[in-house]
C-alpha cells in the first residue's frame, strides 16, 4: 500500500511542493488524486531532506492542494516492452495512439537507462546503406555511430529523415533491421506525414514511432527520447536486432529542458540553456553503439535545427562534441533545388574509414571519395573565383573543375526524397563525373582502379 501524503503546501505552474515526505528518489513518478478521483501524474524533480519538488505532466489548472493526496510510485517512468512493440505507433509517453491493444509486457524497463560501459563497447565497423549518395559515398554511417543531422528551419530535413527510416539497411547480414523514429515537439501535420510516410512504404512494420507533439507539456517531450532509446535497448540487447533510432527535433528537446530549468529557477548557461545540457544531451548520444559479445546495435541519428542556421549555437555545438560527426544541410543548395541538399564539404562522418573498403563496399571506394571531395572543392573555388573576375579569368583546367562541381550537386548530391540508390550505383556516379577531368588529373587514386573503373568511351 502506497503512503498518501495530504502535505502538498504550494503549486507554482507546473511545479508542485510536497513537504514531511520519506524515502522519495530523483525521477520518481507521483501520482496526485483529488477528492471527484480525478488523477494527475508528475515526477521528482528535486529532493531537499524532507521536501520534494514534483513537475506535474499535465497542467495544475484546477487542482485543489488543500484536498489533494500525493503519492510516490517508488520508481520513474518505465515502458512496457515485448516483440509485438514493432509496427506500433505511441504518443510521448510511450501510450498507444494507433487504435491498437495496450502493450502486454515480457518486460518492463526505467526509460533513464545508463550510458554503455567504455570497457563492453565494441567498434563500429560494418557499414549502413541508407541510399543516399552524399551520406553513403562521402560521410559513410556505420553501426553503432551516432551521426547527427544539422539542419535549419524550412530546411527538408522530415523528408530526409523519412527517407534514411524506410531505405536504412546493414549489408551483408541477415539479422533483423528495426528503426524505432521519435519525433519530439512537431505540429500535427509532421506527426500524420511520418506515420502515413511509414505506412504507405511499408516500412511501419519494422519499426516503432513515438510521437510528441508541440502542445504535448516540456515534461513529456523531456521523457520522449528516453522512451524510444530504450524501447531500441531492447530490440537491439533482448531481441538481437540492429536498430536505427531517428530523433527529431533536438533542438525542441533542449528548449524543453531551458523551460524546465527556468520555473525551478536554475541559474541559466549560455543563450539561457540549464549549465548541465552537455551531460544532459551525452546521457541520450552514449546510450548508442554495440556491446562485445551481443549481435544487436544501436546507430543513432539526431536530427536537430539550428537555431538561425548558426552552427556555434550551444545545441549543435554541445551535439558536435560528443558525436562521431554531422551531415549537414545547406540553405544554399536547397534555394538551388537540389534534394536532399546535403553540404558534403563541412560535412564529417568520423568513422566512415572503419566502415568501407573490400568485404564492407568496394575496394576503390576510399580513393574515390577522396578525389570527390578535392575535386569539388578545387570546382567551387574555381566557381567563386569567376563570380568575382569573370569567367575569362579562369584557366581552362578551373572551368572543368567548375563543369564538375555543377555536374556534383545535380547528379549525385541531388537525387530527391524517392530515390534509392544501393553503394555500387553511388560509386559508379562518382566515376562517371570524374570522367569529366582528364585522368592526370584524379592524383589521389591508384592507376590500378582508374584502370578498372574510369569509363571507357561511350559507356
Amino acid at each position: 500500500m502506497l503512503k498518501e501524503y495530504k502535505t502538498i503546501r504550494e503549486v507554482v505552474g507546473p511545479l508542485m511542493l510536497v513537504e514531511h515526505v520519506e524515502g522519495v528518489k530523483y525521477d520518481e513518478l507521483v501520482r496526485i488524486r483529488q477528492e471527484n478521483g480525478e488523477e494527475r501524474v508528475g515526477k521528482v524533480l528535486e529532493i531537499n531532506e524532507d521536501k520534494a519538488l514534483v513537475q506535474l505532466f499535465n497542467s495544475s489548472q484546477g487542482l485543489k492542494i488543500s484536498t489533494a493526496k500525493a503519492s510516490f510510485l517508488g520508481h520513474g517512468i518505465q515502458l512496457k516492452l515485448a516483440p509485438n512493440i514493432l509496427g506500433r505507433v505511441f504518443d510521448g509517453m510511450g501510450r498507444p495512439i494507433d487504435g491498437g491493444m495496450e502493450i502486454i509486457p515480457e518486460k518492463t524497463m526505467d526509460i533513464n537507462g545508463a550510458p554503455l560501459n567504455p570497457v563492453a563497447r565494441d567498434y563500429p565497423s560494418e557499414f549502413i546503406q541508407t541510399g543516399i549518395s552524399a551520406i553513403d559515398g562521402l560521410n559513410t554511417l556505420v553501426r553503432g555511430q551516432k551521426l547527427p543531422i544539422f539542419s535549419g528551419s524550412g530546411l527538408p530535413h522530415a523528408k530526409l529523415a523519412a527517407q534514411i527510416a524506410r531505405q536504412a539497411r546493414v549489408r551483408g547480414t541477415s539479422d533483423d533491421f528495426a528503426v524505432v523514429f521519435a519525433a519530439i515537439g512537431i505540429t500535427f501535420e509532421e506527426a500524420n506525414f511520418f506515420i502515413e510516410d511509414f505506412k504507405k512504404s511499408g516500412s511501419i512494420e519494422r519499426s516503432v514511432l513515438f510521437m510528441n507533439l508541440a502542445n504535448d507539456p516540456a515534461i513529456e517531450r523531456i521523457a520522449t527520447p528516453r522512451m524510444a532509446i530504450t524501447c531500441a535497448e531492447y530490440l537491439a540487447y533482448e531481441l538481437g536486432m540492429h536498430v536505427l533510432v531517428i530523433l527529431t527535433d533536438i533542438t525542441n528537446y533542449a528548449e524543453a529542458l531551458r523551460e524546465v530549468s527556468a520555473a525551478r529557477k536554475e541559474v541559466p548557461g549560455r543563450r539561457g540553456y540549464p549549465g548541465y545540457m552537455y551531460t544532459d544531451l551525452a546521457s541520450l548520444y552514449e546510450r548508442a553503439g554495440r556491446i562485445v559479445g551481443k549481435n544487436g546495435s544501436i546507430t543513432q541519428i539526431p536530427i536537430l535545427t539550428m537555431p538561425e542556421d548558426d552552427k556555434t549555437h550551444p545545441i549543435p555545438d554541445l551535439t558536435g562534441y560528443i558525436t562521431e560527426g554531422q551531415i549537414i544541410l545547406s540553405r544554399e543548395l536547397y534555394m538551388k533545388g537540389i534534394l536532399p541538399p546535403i553540404d558534403v564539404l563541412p560535412s564529417l562522418s568520423r568513422l566512415k574509414d572503419k566502415g568501407i573498403g573490400v568485404g564492407k563496399t568496394r575496394e576503390d571506394h576510399s580513393q574515390t571519395m577522396n578525389q570527390l571531395f578535392s575535386a569539388y572543392a578545387r570546382g567551387k573555388e574555381a566557381k567563386e573565383l569567376s563570380v568575382i573576375l569573370g569567367e575569362a579569368a579562369l584557366s581552362d583546367m578551373d572551368k572543368l573543375y567548375a563543369k564538375f562541381a555543377d555536374a556534383f550537386e545535380k547528379e549525385y548530391v541531388s537525387q530527391g526524397n524517392e530515390t534509392n540508390r544501393d553503394i555500387e550505383e553511388t560509386l559508379n556516379i562518382g566515376w562517371k563525373l570524374l570522367s569529366i577531368l582528364p585522368k592526370s588529373e584524379l592524383k589521389r587514386i591508384s592507376l590500378e582502379f582508374i584502370d578498372k573503373y574510369f569509363p571507357k568511351d561511350g559507356e
